[in-house]
């Protein structure tokens, strides 16, 4: 679906999810992450990039298990992350949208849970790559786990949460020879009921990512 028939869609209210694509499984338990490995840091942020392009080849498991816990998984005894949240609220969730599903990405237990047996790409992003490419994570803040912060800044303070998510991805990708890309360009509406978000939960940033479109 092209870029103009999804804005066409997303303002009349029907930007709708497509079937799943395979089995929609309940979970998907992760292997165990690597910690060594990948480039440098300093050659990381060097390579660090945004591109859209993708190829349709989906993640292997080893793979998107590093990836979800460099951009935000446990990362010290007492539950801390990888990337940092005022007070220590949490308050992001990070969803992965895939042909099969969409799942929430639980950190605890590092494991995908199903909260949707459908194909979300179309609605995580207008532009028309998204629909090919094999992945995107979505970003959710949940406002109840902000109650220590004033009602006026949560907003600011889930972006900048989310904000330090994205880069980790974006770091964990250049590392490691994935293409990624932020995107805030999204139909929120249809995101949340296609989630089957709250009122309390706010969709902020999508993120692509996928292997890079072979040379050639």
């Amino acid at each position: 679906m092209n870029t103009l028939t999804k804005v066409a869609l997303g303002m009349m209210g029907r930007l709708r999810p497509k079937p799943a694509l395979g089995d929609s499984a309940p979970s998907i338990a992760l292997p165990p992450f690597e910690k060594h490995g990948g480039l440098p840091l300093m050659e990381a942020v060097t390579g660090r990039h945004s591109s859209r392009d993708f190829a349709p080849d989906a993640l292997d498991l080893p793979l998107l298990s590093g990836l979800l816990w460099a951009a935000y998984g446990v990362n010290r005894p007492d539950g801390g992350r990888t990337a940092p949240s005022a007070m220590n609220a949490q308050e992001i969730d990070v969803f992965v949208a895939m042909p099969a599903g969409a799942y929430r990405y639980d950190a605890a237990a590092h494991e995908l849970r199903l909260v949707a047996a459908s194909d979300l790409r179309r609605v995580t992003g207008y532009q028309d790559f998204v629909d090919q490419a094999p992945m995107d994570l979505v970003y959710v803040a949940d406002h109840k786990r902000m109650s220590l912060v004033p009602v006026g800044r949560r907003e600011a303070y889930a972006y900048a949460a989310a904000g330090a998510i994205a880069q980790n991805a974006y770091l964990f990708a250049a590392a490691n020879g994935l293409a990624t890309v932020i995107r805030a360009w999204i139909d929120r509406e249809a995101i949340a009921e296609a989630l089957g978000l709250t009122h309390d939960q706010q969709v902020l940033l999508s993120q692509t990512v996928g292997y890079p479109v072979a040379p050639g």
